[in-house]
């Protein structure tokens, strides 16, 4: 072999070794930097992964662990026998005395039974013993003994704080951060939390003072929220117009049914505790405020509420506020606003819209309560129960198909259990059951059957895909413009779920057609017409709005609103301007322009990529349109769901129910405003759930990843 060719096999041999190297370094790097956040083993605090270099070369040659007490090195091929050998037994001399905490039993070793003489400084003298140890308080009797003399130890040598103390300036940072994460975090952080032992620790740890409650509602406080409130008040003067949003008219089974996933999970808050925001024709929203009601959930209530939070906005310029969305179809409160004040436009949320199709489907779909039916009878039956009880059947007094949120975990738990079933009521010992109990044979017969799991499959599938529906609503939150093709979608979608399953139509889109016509708004209409993003290109070229997709009746409510939306003098001019928009439509550059689309990086999505260009269309392009331009801009910003974002600030309702002090109201109120302004101003509209859920699956492919690492290094 050429010398030339030993050369290369050594290069490649060498930088193979490298590369392994350096991999082993990185994943133990990891490995030890997540231990040291507290979520790992113990002993990385004193080890520390050292990349050794080749001494020709200067290529990562090894990896080593150093001992961060005494600086000694040790192999990494076994980090947990490297910890017990070295420090567990004794070998490194600095870290019994390094740490803080109690001594490990096992560093208690017998010695002879000599006393040590008292120092000049009459400290105690430590207790040693030449015989096992038999304590009158068991094994765990060591772990208090080496405390003691841990204390002991103190005493002889009392030791200053580690570091030198923060200056004031520092502190004063360091508790403005402290605070303006506890401010915006407030409702998942609790009040509490913060007199933790071991959060009251780390600020000793750190020097700063433990004693927080004074400063959190005093001056900071009051400063911050007088920040958040001006800031407010501010965009909310700059703009022309806007809508008012209200998110918590419910009663506590639409909580209980939130909670359950059946309805949208932003509803799930608690009963009575509602949260209004104002929509800024800019795309940004602010919170106004939150308060319980009590428990009262009536029309008349609701009106006279969202009518002085209407005007507490707007002062005397109430028609600023071109309409409300409520998140409970409150029909009458809202009807009699809009009799009473013509310029406002005032819609229920869809989300709640949707997500009321599965209560109609269970209550009014026969295939719903066959179904469900079938479901409690082998729920119930006891043999059947996949062993250890995963079937969970709910409480005899509820009425499922009044309250399907309650039913809904029975159908997925015997769904997920079909095939468990069918190998059970197979077995010699049910069949003889069956001889006995009329029940089991009748879920034999039905486990059995094909016709049962197709229905049952079919039922699930429907439920999913209205939630599915309702969470991308949610997400999304849709323009009133979107409400009929919304609506047009979910039919298309359910079209093809009865073809799936052979259902007859018929039933199943009366049940559709009834909710959407309770649901209904006329803005739904003029807002699809008047909007560029829905503007449909003939065959001349040009871009017209789409009458086409509208019924007769639906087009006439297009004439009344606007005529209503429309001063008296200016309803017959913004007719003739509606009749020139339909026949002449946008210029087409505009309306491409309008429509542009790009692909979601989160979602993956398309999605349009200036939602606010319709309205700017309006105001800039189409100038010639005087009336209606100036309802078109109003009507096609309006928000069709009232969720701007999700909270968890039940704990008001209790303050509020215990008739707690005004004072410590008004602080838990100044606390919610702050966290509410600060969540709309990252527009996160996620709840503290969601993203802890997300968080641990991101942990869970990291632990794969340093699993792969770990596989593929070799031991160094």
């Amino acid at each position: 072999m050429s010398s030339e060719t030993t050369t290369t096999t050594t290069t490649t041999t060498t930088d193979a070794a490298s590369r392994a190297a350096s991999k082993r370094f990185e994943g133990l790097l990891t490995v030890r930097t997540k231990a040291i956040k507290g979520k790992g083993a113990w002993y990385w605090a004193h080890l520390e992964p050292i990349l050794l270099p080749h001494p020709d070369t200067g290529l990562p040659k090894s990896v080593k662990l150093k001992c961060s007490l005494c600086h000694s090195l040790f192999s990494a091929s076994n980090p947990s026998r490297t910890a017990s050998e070295h420090l567990k037994r004794g070998t490194c001399s600095n870290f019994t005395s390094s740490l803080p905490s109690p001594l490990p039993i096992s560093s208690i070793t017998p010695s002879s039974n000599r006393k040590r003489p008292c120092s000049s400084n009459h400290s105690l003298p430590m207790i040693e013993y030449s015989h096992p140890l038999t304590l009158s308080g068991g094994k765990d009797d060591f772990s208090a003994l080496a405390m003691f003399q841990d204390s002991v130890k103190k005493l002889k040598s009392p030791k200053t704080s580690p570091g030198p103390a923060l200056s004031k300036d520092q502190v004063n940072s360091a508790f403005h951060l402290l605070f303006d994460w506890f401010y915006d975090s407030f409702g998942s952080v609790s009040l509490s939390a913060l007199h933790h032992p071991k959060f009251q620790a780390f600020l000793t740890q750190v020097g700063l003072p433990t004693h927080l409650r004074r400063e959190l509602s005093g001056p900071r406080l009051h400063s911050r929220f007088g920040e958040a409130k001006a800031d407010s008040e501010a965009r909310i003067r700059d703009a022309m117009f806007f809508q008012l949003a209200s998110d918590g008219w419910k009663n506590a089974a639409a909580a209980a049914a939130a909670a359950t996933h059946c309805f949208p999970l932003c509803c799930a808050e608690g009963e009575g505790f509602v949260k209004f925001l104002v929509n800024l024709p800019n795309g940004t929203s602010v919170f106004q405020k939150a308060f319980f009601t009590g428990g009262v959930d009536n029309s008349k209530y609701a009106e006279e509420v969202l009518w002085e939070t209407v005007t507490a906005v707007t002062g005397t310029g109430v028609q600023r506020c071109v309409g409300i969305v409520a998140d409970k179809f409150k029909a009458k409160a809202l009807r009699n606003l809009e009799v009473q004040h013509h310029w406002m436009v005032n819609t229920s949320c869809q989300v709640q819209g949707f997500a009321s199709l599965i209560k109609d489907f269970s209550r009014q779909l026969p295939l719903f309560r066959s179904v469900v039916e079938g479901c409690l009878k082998v729920g119930r039956a006891q043999e059947m129960d996949c062993g250890g009880g995963l079937i969970r059947v709910p409480s005899p007094k509820c009425d499922p198909l009044r309250n399907f949120h309650v039913v809904l975990p029975l159908l997925e738990d015997v769904l997920s259990c079909a095939r468990v079933m069918q190998m059970v009521v197979m077995e010699d010992v049910f069949k003889v059951v069956c001889m006995e109990d009329p029940l089991a044979r009748e879920v034999a017969g039905m486990v059995q059957s094909e016709g049962f799991w197709n229905e049952l499959e079919a039922v699930y599938s429907l439920v999913k895909l209205v939630r599915g529906m309702v969470q991308d609503v949610e997400a999304e939150r849709p323009l009133i413009g979107r409400c009929l093709p919304l609506w047009e979608e979910l039919r298309g979608k359910v079209k093809e779920w009865c073809g799936k399953y052979n259902i007859v139509e018929g039933p199943v889109e009366k049940i559709v057609d009834k909710r959407f016509r309770k649901n209904y708004h006329p803005a739904w209409a003029a807002a699809f017409i008047l909007d560029p993003l829905y503007l449909i290109k003939d065959a001349s070229g040009k871009y017209l709005p789409p009458f086409k997709c509208l019924t007769r009746e639906q087009e006439k409510d297009v004439d009344k609103l606007l005529t209503r939306l429309a001063t008296r003098e200016e309803a017959h001019v913004v007719l003739m301007e509606l009749m020139k928009w339909r026949s002449e439509g946008l210029d087409p550059l505009y309306a491409q322009a309008v429509q542009m689309k790009q692909r979601d990086p989160v979602t993956g999505k398309m999605k349009v990529a200036n939602p606010l260009s319709s309205r700017l269309v309006w105001e800039t392009c189409l100038s010639e349109f005087k009336s209606l331009g100036k309802i078109a801009v109003r009507l096609i910003f309006l928000h069709a769901t009232s969720c701007g974002f999700k909270s968890n600030w039940s704990f008001m309702r209790k303050i509020s129910a215990n008739k707690q002090s005004r004072v410590a109201l008004e602080r838990a109120q100044k606390m919610i405003y702050i966290a509410a302004h600060a969540k709309l101003e990252r527009r996160d509209f996620s709840s503290e759930e969601e993203k802890d859920a997300e968080l641990f699956a991101m942990s869970g492919s990291e632990d794969g990843m340093l699993a792969e690492v770990y596989a593929d290094a070799p031991l160094v």
